[in-house]
């Protein structure tokens, strides 16, 4: 009796021990909608927001651990096509030869469009040239133009000096597809330093240069109507007119974005490639929801989802 009781407790164990075993993942991820721990990459340019959103996400589920991982947007798409992540945060969708080559590996790939950004023009506070238009922001970057007074007769400002964030950055490659139509941006006078953080301590103290980054790095966090920039720079205004002043151009604020105003407006996708949907798949779709989308417009962005009205007030002074 003894012996058959030995020989039952022997094979339950070496059941249950492979049980266990085709149990477990063979990617080795533990990881799930709400829980465990996960990497995703981002376009640099979108860690204010994006540091925000994982705060808020880790505490409504605190067994989740994210870290993300600011690049440029090459490397970050890089990554997710070569599996060794599972969501990149980006200023683009998949190309089709990006797309194409996951689902040839039996991958199911999926862009999630999350936000609306303006991409936004500073100038040093000094500069009293803050109005410019979509004409003469293509012949600067082009190297048509490379002083003020070619744009404002009269300037002496000298030469502009136009600084990026990062030469694979989402804001390049959005100069570059959008804006010049896929030509290359071809100036000495313009060049790409590391981080946004770092375009706009150079222009603070450059009066000649113009910044090019992500607008959720202007917003004055105590102004809760974001309708203020940073004071240590000055948002240029953009006209679509060939001619720009104070009456035709606008500021990347939430409501230019919205009414098309605005010329330079670009969409963020999350990028999916994540078979097991565990943590970054939930992550992505947080951001889509309710809770993620209002700190999207609290960030000063333009939330993808959601119903958003103007009215125009009249005030009259009595």
């Amino acid at each position: 009796m003894y012996k058959n009781l030995f020989y039952i407790f022997v094979g339950l164990t070496m059941f249950f021990g492979l049980s266990s075993c085709e149990d477990k993942p063979k990617d080795g991820r533990t990881d799930t909608y709400s829980s465990g721990a996960a990497q995703f990459a981002s376009d640099e340019s979108f860690s204010p927001i994006l540091d925000e959103l994982v705060q808020v996400f880790e505490a409504t589920y605190p067994k989740a651990d994210l870290s993300p991982i600011y690049t440029n947007e090459l490397d970050g798409i890089n990554l997710l096509l070569s599996d060794s992540i599972y969501l990149t945060i980006a200023a683009r969708n998949f190309t089709q030869k990006e797309f194409d080559n996951l689902k040839d590996r039996g991958f199911q790939p999926k862009a999630i469009p999350l936000a609306y950004d303006g991409l936004a023009l500073i100038c040093n506070n000094q500069n009293t040239d803050s109005c410019i238009s979509v004409k003469d922001v293509k012949r600067i970057l082009s190297g048509e133009v490379k002083n003020w007074n070619e744009i404002n007769p009269g300037s002496k400002r000298g030469e502009i000096w136009v600084c990026f964030d990062n030469k694979q950055s989402s804001t390049v490659h959005y100069c570059v597809d959008s804006i010049l139509g896929g030509q290359p941006i071809n100036s000495p006078n313009i060049f790409a330093a590391k981080t946004s953080k770092e375009v706009i301590e150079y222009v603070e103290k450059t009066p000649n240069a113009i910044g090019v980054i992500g607008s959720n790095w202007l917003n004055d966090k105590r102004d809760t109507t974001n309708t203020t920039f940073k004071k240590n720079i000055t948002v240029m205004s953009v006209s679509k007119k060939d001619e720009a002043n104070e009456m035709n151009s606008w500021k990347p604020y939430q409501v230019w974005l919205l009414n098309n105003r605005y010329p330079f407006v670009r969409t963020i996708y999350a990028l999916l490639n994540d078979p097991r949907r565990g943590l970054p798949w939930g992550f992505a779709h947080f951001i889509e929801q309710p809770t993620g989308q209002l700190i999207i417009l609290k960030s000063g962005l333009l939330p993808v989802r959601g119903e958003i009205m103007i009215r125009d007030v009249n005030v009259k002074n009595e």
